[in-house]
């Protein structure tokens, strides 16, 4: 009865520490964030009128992000790619400065993205997620499809 008691015991005390590392594991982007305008800045402007990103979970254990919004000039936008987050390029449509993404997993709180135009690195971003979970805060930086220098701060929120 006892050694029962202990084996149970260690497989729920084993069960709880699986299922807390798998959530400490989880990518903290995950979810819905809006472009918050007021707080990013946008080197060359002019800033975008909104944005909407979606990470979701991919069936291949990867992530497919979307994004949503109008551009400065108050065109529409759609960008989309599914990535495994592991460093590999992938397609990356409706990005006029990319055709490719390299996006790599730092931690449950950041990534890295190398933008990638006929294979040549064009703008490196850092994406980091805030302690509290409510900000997203996207660093960009290299040359945009013009050839101009890029040196943006996006802030979005969770939505």
């Amino acid at each position: 009865m006892k050694k029962t008691l202990i084996r149970t015991g260690l497989a729920a005390g084993v069960a709880v520490l699986v299922s807390g590392s798998t959530v400490q594991a989880a990518d903290n982007w995950l979810g819905t964030w809006k472009l918050n305008v007021a707080k990013s800045k946008f080197v060359p402007g002019p800033p975008p009128q909104g944005m909407t990103l979606k990470f979701e979970p991919a069936a291949d254990g990867g992530i497919k992000l979307t994004g949503d919004g109008v551009n400065g000039e108050g065109t529409a936008m759609h960008l989309a790619y599914a990535a495994k987050f592991d460093g590999t390029d992938v397609p990356w449509t409706g990005n006029p400065n990319a055709d490719s993404a390299a996006p790599r997993r730092i931690d449950a709180n950041r990534y890295e993205n190398l933008w990638k135009k006929d294979g040549k690195v064009v703008v490196t971003v850092t994406a980091t997620v805030s302690a509290d979970g409510k900000t997203l805060t996207l660093i960009q930086r290299g040359k945009d499809a013009k050839g101009q220098a890029m040196d943006m701060t996006e802030v979005f929120e969770r939505q």
